[in-house]
């Protein structure tokens, strides 16, 4: 199977769920915020946290489909508002090679326009009509900040142990993919280890993502990722390919004389690029993420065999093998 084959089983729910999505800020009475908001939604992405939610749901069905619709719509929801939030904090221009909403609005309106795509996102959840459900999108909304404060916080911190950066990542990713996961488990009622091992696989499943992403920043080239190589550290970001490749002492000395030396400016950031995409930090990084991947996916053998177990597999296993 393929990532188009497991998404072609879920297809007509996904196509729900854009529905579902865009109906729910199709009421909006200011204009200009009706069309960022459904430009926001028409920008997509791959829906990999909506094609969770309706893979983990067909274990267990909830007694009333159209909550598990709703479900996933929340969590896609709670993701493209955590987007707009990112664009600000990192003062982004670009995503997806298309020009995000901070780069055409101020700051604080942008702001705005993410917490009300946030208010969408509770309100679709609040459809469920299940408590532990809320209860488990507000503790990962929780986390999420976390992660976000926790970055904010360790800029430019050097010597930052390796769970920082995980403490981080599951703020930022893991936390999300274990909602689309265990929440439809909850949803419908499954078995107690059949949930956990839901959760645990969407755990290291985002794990995993993450890790890819930041070893993505460098080495896909800007037009495949559509914003600059390097992002993260013009930022000061310290990901699993910086971490690894300054615990020789030598390399961390050269990298902060340049990021924290007198020189300035991209050149600088690029060369640091070429160091770490030439490395061994770049394979030790790709190690780790398969790690993560493959714990997820035995995490599946909990659950009944079939094409749906299949298809979470191999989204793990893409997680890991994509380039872009």
């Amino acid at each position: 199977m393929s990532l188009q084959t497991a998404r072609a089983l879920v297809a007509e729910d996904l196509a729900a769920v854009e529905e579902k999505m865009t109906r729910a800020v199709g009421n909006v009475s200011y204009a200009l915020l009706a069309d960022a908001l459904q430009g926001l939604i028409r920008s997509g992405g791959k829906r990999v946290r909506p094609m969770l939610t309706l893979l983990a749901g067909r274990f267990y069905p909830p007694p009333q489909h159209r909550h598990l619709i709703s479900l996933a719509a929340s969590i896609e929801s709670l993701h493209t508002a955590t987007l707009v939030h990112d664009d600000v904090v990192d003062g982004a221009l670009l995503r997806r090679g298309q020009s995000t909403l901070n780069a055409q609005w101020t700051p604080a309106s942008t702001i705005m326009a993410g917490d009300f795509f946030f208010a969408r996102a509770a309100g679709l959840v609040a459809e469920t009509e299940h408590a532990r459900v809320i209860r488990l999108f507000a503790k990962a909304l929780q986390i999420i900040v976390d992660g976000e404060l926790r970055q904010a916080f360790s800029v430019r911190d050097w010597g930052q142990p390796k769970q920082n950066y995980y403490d981080r990542i599951y703020g930022k990713t893991a936390a999300l993919l274990e909602l689309a996961t265990q929440s439809p488990a909850v949803l419908g009622e499954a078995p107690a280890e059949h949930e956990e091992a839901l959760r645990r696989f969407g755990y290291n499943l985002g794990m995993a993502f993450q890790i890819i992403d930041d070893i993505l920043d460098f080495v896909a080239d800007a037009e495949t990722l559509g914003k600059p190589a390097g992002s993260d550290l013009r930022a000061g970001i310290i990901t699993l390919p910086v971490y690894y490749y300054i615990q020789q002492a030598e390399r961390r000395d050269a990298i902060v004389s340049l990021i924290d030396g007198h020189r300035t400016g991209d050149e600088v950031v690029d060369e640091v690029v070429q160091l770490i995409r030439s490395s061994d930090a770049i394979p030790q990084a790709h190690a780790e993420a398969r790690s993560f991947s493959e714990k997820a996916i035995a995490e599946l053998t909990a659950l009944p065999a079939g094409p749906h177990r299949q298809a979470l597999a191999d989204i793990a296993r893409y997680v890991v093998e994509r380039e872009f």
